[in-house]
């Protein structure tokens, strides 16, 4: 079968990595790819927007199957294309989409389906949203409601600071028509996993919890990103949190997207919040996490392609995946100066050599080959993630990668994994 897999970045790396040890798989085009996808299948020049292109593609290689990263396409309806044109497709369609490119709509769906999230308002006008803001005497949250690339959320201790945010979204538009509308909403205090499920309409398969690292800096300071590591599983999401999760959100967010008239069928990401009165939903994604997919893919022993499939065809209840029992830890290595200005073009030495460490790999993101040599080319450059016997192990081994691996301004968090010690050893 030959398999399409819209995406660039770490996230697609790893899918790719796993597609391609598929015996379904015939050949594998990655469009547009990057310097890791190319050993894993053919790179194709194509953007992932640039749906008519892509179709066209698609045809002339006889591609049976397509697979979508990234949330752009997926909101841009690429899904809906492909099926009309008879070719299966990975990903919700565009309207099931806005589940994560509309947070307003998501909050709107939670309530409707009595999905446990934080109280909120709506605002499209920032005078609106400044004079509640300024009445609260708690902590904010403002986000943009529209796709902001993991970027679009500001937690606020002051109110002052809320307004302040709230103006640099709607009025300052750093985030584009992103932040037309924002939501506010109150904090949540507890502890923060993520749990991707795949979902084929009807059916739901709960893959294995994780815990992303969004702000920049160690012990979660400074500005947010779009990750800066994660690991897997997550200690704190016991047996017991998986259930409620299961049944009090998955479930009934599932039936509300049906009821909706707006059915559900890949991969669905819920950022959860553990409160002490249980796990709230912070935020919905409609594709796999990044960097969460990194150590999730790495703990998959099952062939990916035939999920994926089983998901298209609404026949997931016929798939049992099996996973590494062992912990996986990725650290993403980022150019400096990111989540704001970067320089980029910047040659990075020691990928081969980490790439030799045992129950490592090094998924490549923001990186590009210039010259016979691969350099750095986002914010995001690499995801180096390994596997161990504990969850120290395996932070260990990814660190030992990590000082491996050399170019100007590299940058990362030295704490991934390390809300985990406390729980698991």
């Amino acid at each position: 079968m030959n398999v399409l897999l819209l995406g660039s970045g770490g996230r697609e790396h790893a899918i790719a990595w796993k597609l391609a040890q598929s015996k379904k798989l015939g050949k594998l085009f990655i469009a547009p790819g990057n310097p890791g996808t190319s050993h894993c299948g053919q790179n194709v020049p194509i953007g992932v927007c640039d749906i008519d292109k892509l179709l066209e593609f698609a045809k002339e290689n006889k591609v049976e199957f397509v697979v979508v990263g990234p949330e752009d396409p997926l909101d841009a309806g690429v899904v809906d294309v492909f099926e009309a044109a008879g070719i299966k497709a990975f990903g919700p369609s565009g309207k099931a989409a806005k589940l994560e490119s509309d947070k307003a709509f998501a909050k709107h769906l939670m309530r409707a389906s009595c999905v446990a999230t934080a109280e909120g308002r709506i605002f499209d006008r920032y005078s609106e949203a400044k004079a509640y803001i300024a009445s609260r005497d708690e902590a904010v949250v403002i986000k943009a409601a529209g796709l902001a690339k993991g970027k679009g959320v500001f937690v606020c201790d002051d109110p002052s600071d809320g307004i302040i945010a709230a103006e640099k979204i709607m009025v300052d538009k750093i985030f584009g028509p992103a932040g037309d509308v924002i939501v506010v909403e109150d904090k949540l205090i507890g502890e923060e996993a993520s749990i991707l499920a795949f979902v084929d309409g009807r059916n739901i398969y709960m893959m294995e919890s994780s815990q992303d690292h969004k702000p920049i800096g160690d012990g979660d300071t400074g500005p947010n990103t779009g990750g800066m590591g994660a690991y897997s599983p997550a200690p704190v999401i016991t047996d017991k949190l998986l259930d409620q999760i299961t049944r009090e959100i998955i479930v009934p967010t599932v039936d509300g997207m049906n009821r909706s008239d707006t059915p559900y069928k890949g991969v669905l990401y819920a950022g959860i919040m553990a409160t002490a009165g249980g796990a709230r939903v912070l935020e919905f994604n409609v594709r796999f996490g990044d960097p969460e997919t990194q150590p999730i893919l790495m703990r998959l022993k099952s062939d990916l392609l035939e999920v994926l499939l089983a998901v298209a065809d609404g026949k997931l209840d016929e798939v049992n995946l099996k996973w590494d029992p062992r912990p996986a830890v990725c650290v993403v290595m980022s150019s400096g100066g990111y989540p704001g200005d970067y320089k980029k073009g910047f040659a990075i030495s020691g990928l081969e050599d980490a790439q030799k460490l045992e129950d490592v790999m090094v998924f490549h993101a923001g990186t590009k080959e210039q010259n016979g040599e691969i350099v750095t080319d986002g914010g995001r450059v690499l995801g180096v993630t390994a596997l161990g016997q504990t969850i120290q192990a395996a932070q260990k081994r990814a660190y030992e990668a990590v000082d491996m691996i050399k170019f100007e301004g590299a940058y990362c968090r030295r704490d991934i994994a390390d809300k985990s010690l406390k729980r698991y050893k």
